[in-house]
């Protein structure tokens, strides 16, 4: 069946937090591995981005979330491990 994964594994938000259910493929099966931010209709929504910009781009979201900038790191310091940007090494 695949594995599953708890946290989106482009951008690390956990999946039970997606407003959405988690992204969608082509078929328009709830994504198993991305949530609706990163992945739609079975493609990235930011295919350019590069890590640094993921990483960038969740801690501006989280400080919009009132989390205080200096956790910001430590919640996105593992972005890289993440297998969107993993298998690109």
């Amino acid at each position: 069946m695949g594995d599953v994964y708890k946290n989106c594994q482009s951008c690390g938000m956990p999946l039970a937090r997606d407003e959405q259910g988690g992204g969608t493929e082509k078929s328009g099966a709830k994504s198993k591995m991305y949530c609706s931010h990163c992945y739609q209709n079975g493609e990235f929504t930011m295919p350019d981005f590069t890590v640094d910009q993921m990483k960038e781009r969740v801690k501006m979201k989280m400080v919009e979330f009132g989390f205080p900038r200096f956790l910001t790191g430590l919640f996105t310091r593992n972005i890289p491990k993440l297998k969107r940007w993993s298998s690109h090494e």
